[in-house]
């Protein structure tokens, strides 16, 4: 088997490293230590088509393979995980499930625009208490006419305050199985949509996290995604490809951080020689390379496993979401500890990818849930 990119996936990456070496690296540290958005950096990687990579050309998309997805967020994670977040978001659950699900009005109204990078988008799905248990939900759609009236509160939406167009779930039939939980495409235009404020959150300070209520909120039937009903199909299988984006997020930030101990490690003298040629570090840099090298591997594999048939990723998917996320931790950790006293000082990178390594082990389901999904596909047999 070859697990060698080939030629047009190397052009990408080397493109897509260019881009977040050259016009998003100069300015992460302020963006991180202000909490403020990217615009101008996220306006030019949609004029790069990184806002519809895994969109078919015919809507203005890339027309990318799922492979190339998840090694161009490598590339921008290894330099901004919060650009990556972004990326991702607006990518895998909300552009997709549109491309997926939607019939060509809401395509040539919604998706053409994502996919062209002229707005991002987000996705709404958990609650206060609907979080690992997503099926819980609490907001309401009740139809009105030729309206659906929204009721209730999503939290933790990534792209809130700057995405233009939101997957929002809700309880259309309180009777049905598993909730009878709908999709519909909402924009914060509509009446009754608000955001609160921004949370002030531990890392990836430079995307936008708020809750977004929805007050009477207005939504036309014909945003309707799908069928009554069909909510929980269409999340769960956007959730496979968002797991591999997160899965090449927490692969990129270990990147990162790893090349920023080295590049420590070999600098840094202790005891008339670079730490570098100690064995208690260099274990740890042989340790950490062969980390980052397996979750890659499985994030691809993952990747291919989605190209191969969109509906079969899952377990694959969660799989390269548990390894990667939790190996990122760790090398983020003894990226920290390599640097000593210098990795707790807001002045070195190790410092930020620490704390933005932390959500990716919660975000996009948690461990756990990735553990329970991986236990029932083995215990399937």
């Amino acid at each position: 088997m070859d697990f060698r990119l080939n030629d047009e996936q190397e052009m990408l990456r080397r493109m897509v490293a260019d881009f977040a070496d050259q016009i998003l690296a100069p300015e992460v540290m302020k963006r991180d230590r202000e909490g403020t958005f990217p615009h101008a950096e996220i306006a030019h990687a949609g004029e790069l088509g990184l806002l519809g990579m895994i969109v078919p050309e015919e809507w203005g998309g890339a027309g990318l393979d799922t492979v190339s997805y998840a090694v161009a967020l490598m590339e921008i994670a290894r330099v901004c995980p919060s650009s990556a977040v972004t990326l991702s978001v607006s990518n895998s659950v909300c552009a997709y499930p549109i491309w997926r699900y939607g019939n060509d009005e809401q395509k040539e109204r919604y998706l053409r625009p994502l996919a062209t990078g002229k707005i991002i988008g987000g996705f709404c799905l958990t609650e206060a208490q609907a979080g690992s248990d997503a099926t819980n939900q609490k907001t309401r759609a009740v139809r009105q006419g030729d309206h659906y009236v929204l009721n209730g509160t999503k939290v933790w939406v990534t792209n809130a305050h700057v995405g233009k167009v939101f997957i929002v779930m809700a309880v259309t039939d309180p009777q049905a199985a598993r909730g009878g939980i709908s999709a519909f495409i909402v924009t914060p235009d509509m009446p009754g949509f608000s955001f609160s404020a921004k949370e002030e959150k531990m890392g990836l300070r430079a995307s936008c996290t708020s809750s977004v209520v929805l007050d009477d909120c207005l939504v036309p039937v014909a945003n309707l995604l799908g069928h009554e009903g069909d909510g929980m199909r269409i999340p769960l299988n956007a959730l496979d490809g968002g797991r591999i984006g997160i899965a090449a997020q927490a692969v990129g930030i270990a990147v990162g951080a790893h090349e920023e101990a080295v590049k420590y490690a070999l600098e840094r003298t202790a005891f008339g020689k670079p730490i570098a040629q100690h064995q208690a570090i260099a274990f740890q840099i042989a340790d950490c390379a062969t980390e980052i090298d397996a979750a890659r591997l499985l994030t691809l594999r993952a990747a291919s496993r989605r190209d191969e048939d969109h509906d079969r990723a899952g377990p694959e998917a969660a799989m390269a979401k548990l390894y990667a996320s939790e190996m990122c931790n760790r090398v983020a950790y003894k990226a920290v500890q390599i640097h000593g006293g210098y990795g707790y000082s807001r002045d070195y990178a190790v410092e930020r990818f620490y704390r933005d390594a932390r959500v990716t082990s919660l975000y996009e389901g948690t461990s756990e849930v990735q553990r329970i999904v991986i236990s029932r596909a083995v215990l399937a047999g």
